[in-house]
């Protein structure tokens, strides 16, 4: 009875063992087997780039001149192309991703063919890898995926001038807040601990004078003074004091002859 239990486990492990070879053989028939490959090489070039690299202006439309050159029997077309630009770090990481551009121009066999792709970007200043890739169609039916740029590029801000109406107005503004606190605190710190001038009696007499000067020269005033002095109430007054006195005549006195 012994026997006869241990002869299910043993058929059990010589199917494993069968079913594992079969696997095996299975994925490495399918290494084997080549994929289809696409004779296209493509080239990036950027025609504003400087010494120093490649650069992303934000605000801007940097161009990217991708040139496709097909080495195949029969035509083949580009459909699109898209990017994205990643971190330098490792494992990269998307930062954005870039707009894809569809085309759909057909390279004939042998021949070569630039298009352009145009980045826009609006993101902090930094370095960053540039990631291309383009989609291909062969015989209708096939597509393939070609890298058509992987490379660092640099996002920098756009060169500003003095002459910018939105810097000369933003001077303006800076140089009158400035002005404005300074004033403020003159006037409130600085300016009580300085002796201020006074303007004394002199500049009152020199408009009294001025005044009385006016009207000595205005006979319309001294007219009306004389009339106010004559005017007076005169019931209160003595008559002896009102009326005139008369000249004596002085005894003895002669008249002199005349000659």
């Amino acid at each position: 009875m012994g026997r006869f239990g241990l002869l299910p486990l043993a058929l059990l492990s010589l199917q494993t063992l069968f079913a594992g070879c079969h696997a095996t053989d299975t994925s490495e028939s399918e290494e084997a087997t080549p994929a289809p490959s696409l004779a296209v090489s493509v080239q990036a070039s950027f025609p504003a780039s400087e010494i120093f690299g490649i650069k992303l202006v934000n605000g801007q439309e940097s161009q990217a001149l991708l040139t496709f050159s097909n080495e195949e029997e029969v035509p083949v077309t580009v459909n699109f192309v898209g990017g994205s630009l990643m971190s330098l770090d490792e494992p990269s990481k998307a930062v954005r991703n870039l707009s894809t551009t569809t085309y759909g121009v057909e390279i004939a066999a042998g021949e070569k063919e630039t298009l352009p792709y145009k980045i826009t970007t609006e993101m902090h200043p930094q370095d960053l890898r540039l990631n291309l890739i383009s989609v291909l169609n062969k015989n209708v039916t096939q597509f393939f995926t070609i890298q058509a740029f992987n490379g660092t590029v640099s996002v920098v801000e756009p060169e500003t001038s003095i002459f910018d109406p939105q810097i000369i107005f933003l001077y303006f503004f800076i140089l009158a807040f400035f002005a404005g606190i300074v004033y403020f605190f003159y006037t409130v710190w600085v300016a009580p601990y300085f002796p201020q001038k006074r303007r004394g009696k002199g500049g009152d007499a020199k408009k009294s004078g001025a005044s009385k000067k006016a009207e000595s020269d205005d006979p319309t005033v001294d007219a009306t003074a004389a009339g106010t002095a004559t005017s007076f109430n005169s019931e209160w007054i003595p008559a002896h004091h009102i009326q005139k006195p008369e000249a004596r005549k002085v005894k003895g006195a002669r008249s002199k002859p005349r000659a």
